[in-house]
């Protein structure tokens, strides 16, 4: 029996679902607005609100907290800095989950999870390869605009 058993295992083994979901918040949090599955985004959803959450409170602890859950600097400063500013009066539901058709290879069920209220210059942001430096001096590189 699966007595208070919750959420969608998604085929993996618990630390590989724990990993997916730090990758997947800190994406979130960074574009604002990620495509995935449907069910990854809801399950995602509980996820997020909880970081932002703790975000809000401010303090030293909540910070160690969400640093533990998003193992990434940058974007635990945008959370206290930016989000929890932006958040600060409104009561939960800080993502939306809208479906998006289903993928074209698998027929996967696709969603678009987003926070509410996003900043829009904040899509795409930094998403790619990044040229080095050392690839640019010496001509290796691509260049930007193709």
């Amino acid at each position: 029996m699966r007595h208070g058993n919750s959420g969608r295992k998604l085929h993996r083994t618990a630390s590989h679902r724990k990993a997916l979901f730090k990758n997947m918040a800190a994406a979130l949090i960074k574009h604002e607005q990620i495509v995935t599955t449907l069910p990854k985004a809801k399950e995602l959803r509980p996820v997020v609100e909880k970081i932002i959450t703790l975000a809000k409170r401010g303090d030293l602890h909540a910070r160690r907290l969400v640093m533990s859950r998003l193992n990434d600097d940058a974007m635990t400063r945008k959370l206290f800095d930016v989000l929890a500013e932006r958040y600060k009066e409104r009561q939960g539901g800080y993502t939306r989950v809208l479906k998006a058709g289903f993928r074209y290879g698998d027929a996967a069920a696709m969603a678009v999870i987003e926070l509410v209220d996003r900043d829009e210059s904040a899509r795409g942001q930094d998403s790619g390869p990044v040229a080095s430096a050392e690839e640019t001096e010496y001509g290796t590189a691509m260049p930007a605009a193709i």
